[in-house]
């Protein structure tokens, strides 16, 4: 099948989630630095989600330009990843309103390991279809940066359980570990040859 629906759809679904994220963002009633500080929690939730959703959408984006075809398993593991992608708005709210309590920072990072899971399920499942020859197959290689931003949004679950703050941390330096755009499939689509990892 044809890849172009999938995209789109997702595309979609990436989009309405930060609609629904930037939405929850509710104006402070005062007009003072005041009223802005009494929402830092919110705001630095915010920031933290939509570099997330960014940081899949554009992972998300270089993925499929190496895929040539979907499959209907295919179709099935990119809507569970949307499904887990979606949940990020609730779950950010909910950690920014309650000033990162322990049980929704925990819950924060059971749904981004989770997307993570979800990711990693989409990969192995395109590259089952193309082929562990395929462009896809040797530009995410052994994944290091995946298996280690799981390793360490296991610990930040762990420890969210005594310190929410060290857990936000954590899950920050993931965010950071994949902010600069991962240039390994982009590198094998233009020729050059990325290092394996």
């Amino acid at each position: 099948m044809e890849k172009g629906r999938l995209e789109a759809f997702s595309d979609g679904v990436f989009a309405i989630i930060i609609t629904i994220m930037v939405l929850e963002l509710k104006v402070p009633q005062k007009t003072d630095f005041a009223a802005l500080v009494e929402i830092w929690p919110v705001f630095l939730g915010y920031i933290m989600s939509f570099v997330y959703v960014g940081i899949y959408w554009n992972n998300h984006h270089h993925m499929f330009q190496a895929a040539e075809s979907v499959n209907g398993t295919i179709l099935w593991a990119n809507m569970n990843l949307l499904f887990w992608l979606s949940l990020i708005p609730f779950v950010t709210d909910w950690m920014g309103e309650n000033h990162f309590a322990k049980l929704p920072v925990t819950c924060y990072g059971i749904i981004l390991i989770m997307n993570a899971f979800s990711y990693t399920l989409l990969s192995v499942t395109l590259i089952r279809h193309h082929g562990k020859d395929s462009l896809l197959a040797k530009a995410v290689g052994k994944d290091t940066k995946g298996n280690i931003s799981l390793g360490i949004y296991a610990a930040a679950i762990a420890i969210s359980l005594f310190n929410s703050t060290i857990s936000v941390v954590l899950y920050g330096i993931v965010a950071c570990i994949w902010f600069i755009p991962d240039k390994r499939i982009e590198r094998r689509i233009t020729g050059e040859e990325p290092p394996c990892d």
